[in-house]
């Protein structure tokens, strides 16, 4: 047999045990409400190439590759005990396990491992909680894509209706089009139908009323059988409390905005401020995509480096406010074609970072060059930091915040050399720190942060939901803190 054949066989091995792999992952989401992740990767509803992918992902931020044979005994161990909704990341398994001495068995070390989630500790399945889209453009649309996509065993977030203003021939089969195709976010996982008799969207068996209302006081949400919902506002057209607030009508419980907010209106960047909610609080905001790209890692530098000032650029891609070719604009620049040119324009980023982290008292500027791709960005995060350090300690201690910290689900991690933006459509993480591009010089550190500035930031979005609704479910192992 030739070295070829060998590694044409550990390949075909591999795929059997990934494929073994998803009806268990499957039938743990389903029935139990246990998201599997490796390394905060969502193994859920995945090929088999994809685990594969992922599993071989982890050598660019852990050092060496994880393979299959290594997590399928976790994963068989995960079978055997009692859970209740959880996220379980079958990585940090067997990488903890690996620095365990102890002599434990697998099943002992995973049962230990997860004992939060298991017996009298476990948390116990809620009823759905509705959702609501005021709005279905770009993040309307994958904030639909990722609610139906979590919704499971049916518990957790529900989405039961979109909001938008009656448009002029097949609105419906229209919208409905283009929750199916996606020109950079490619197709929906699954089928869409069309119900124009009632005004609905079946996607996934999901069935989504749509609701025709350019005014929204003028919405009663509980003659569609909604209660207590959490309604998000992707338009952006109100930002402070007092236009928020014409969002709370019958149904309607709390509302989280898609943008900077105004005033006393709280920007939260889950992960780093989430915590600081209030329950009682109705109105939040979700901030930028770029507040959500560089508050995490600056709050990790801060922690360990202390952080005295800093300024970061935000190389943007185009967005639907510019326009495509040269016309009037309010903005002074934003007139100017797009997909034709680099377009200087201002960034709230920087001054929204007082609002996440009040704490931090260096001064932060900012900002921005739009450019002509249609998605991912990238923030130039340049720092003065309280202590000098070196590019490689800068290096691993961000890698370690990638893979164990609780801002794992917010901070990714790559090594590639020859990464470009189109490599992170796609990306569930705020940003993701390139350790090549990364550069550090006694007391200056200057972090090159990739973003899915619709994607990822739609991530964020549904985290923050979660949380205010109470089906944000605890991680196993636990990151450190």
């Amino acid at each position: 047999m030739t070295v070829n054949d060998d590694s044409f066989t550990n390949w075909k091995n591999r795929e059997e045990i990934a494929e073994s792999m998803i009806p268990i992952i499957g039938k743990l989401h389903r029935e139990r409400d246990v998201t599997v992740l490796l390394h905060s990767r969502s193994l859920v509803n995945k090929s088999v190439v994809s685990i594969l992918k992922t599993h071989r992902f982890a050598r660019q931020i852990a050092g060496e590759e994880l393979s299959v044979t290594d997590t399928l005994p976790f994963l068989q161990a995960l079978t055997t005990l009692d859970l209740g909704p959880s996220q379980i990341d079958i990585g940090m398994l067997a990488a903890t396990y690996k620095t365990d001495d102890r002599g434990l068995s697998v099943a002992e070390f995973t049962a230990e491992a997860v004992a939060g989630a298991t017996g009298a500790d476990k948390i116990e399945r809620r009823e759905p909680r509705d959702v609501v889209l005021y709005g279905f453009g770009r993040i309307g649309r994958l904030l639909a894509r990722l609610l139906i996509e979590k919704a499971g065993s049916g518990n957790g977030l529900r989405l039961r209706a979109i909001v938008v203003r009656q448009g002029a021939g097949q609105d419906l089969v229209k919208r409905a089009s283009l929750l199916r195709r996606d020109s950079i976010h490619g197709q929906f996982q699954g089928t869409i139908t069309v119900d124009e008799t009632n005004s609905k969207i079946i996607a996934n068996g999901h069935e989504i009323q749509v609701i025709y209302s350019d005014d929204p006081t003028s919405v009663d949400y509980t003659a569609y059988g909604i209660r207590d919902a959490i309604l998000i506002d992707n338009t952006g057209k109100w930002r402070d409390r007092e236009g928020l607030s014409k969002h709370l009508r019958p149904g309607i419980d709390k509302v989280v905005l898609t943008a900077p907010g105004k005033g006393d209106v709280p920007n939260i960047v889950h992960g780093v401020n989430h915590d600081m909610i209030k329950p009682d609080e109705q109105i939040l905001s979700c901030a930028s995509c770029t507040t959500n790209a560089i508050v995490p890692p600056l709050k990790a530098m801060a922690d360990e480096y202390g952080v005295l000032r800093g300024h970061v650029e935000t190389v943007h891609s185009f967005t639907n406010d510019q326009n495509l070719l040269d016309n009037y604009h309010n903005s002074d620049r934003r007139g100017r074609s797009a997909p034709l040119n680099m377009v200087i324009t201002e960034t709230g980023a920087a001054s929204a970072v007082a609002k996440a982290l009040p704490d931090l008292k260096a001064r932060i500027t900012g900002s921005s060059i739009r450019v002509p791709v249609p998605d991912v960005s990238i923030a130039i995060l340049n720092l003065q930091l309280a202590r000098e350090t070196t590019r490689e300690e800068v290096l691993d201690y961000l890698r370690n915040v990638s893979l164990t910290s609780p801002l794992k689900r917010q901070i990714d991690f790559i090594s590639a050399p020859d990464a470009v933006s189109s490599d992170f459509i796609g990306s569930r993480h705020a940003s993701i720190v390139d350790a090549g591009a990364t550069k550090v010089e006694g007391d200056n550190a200057i972090l090159y942060l990739w973003y899915d500035n619709e994607f990822g930031y739609s991530c964020q979005v549904v985290r923050v939901v979660q949380h205010v609704s109470g089906v944000e479910y605890p991680t196993y192992p636990a990151p450190a803190v």
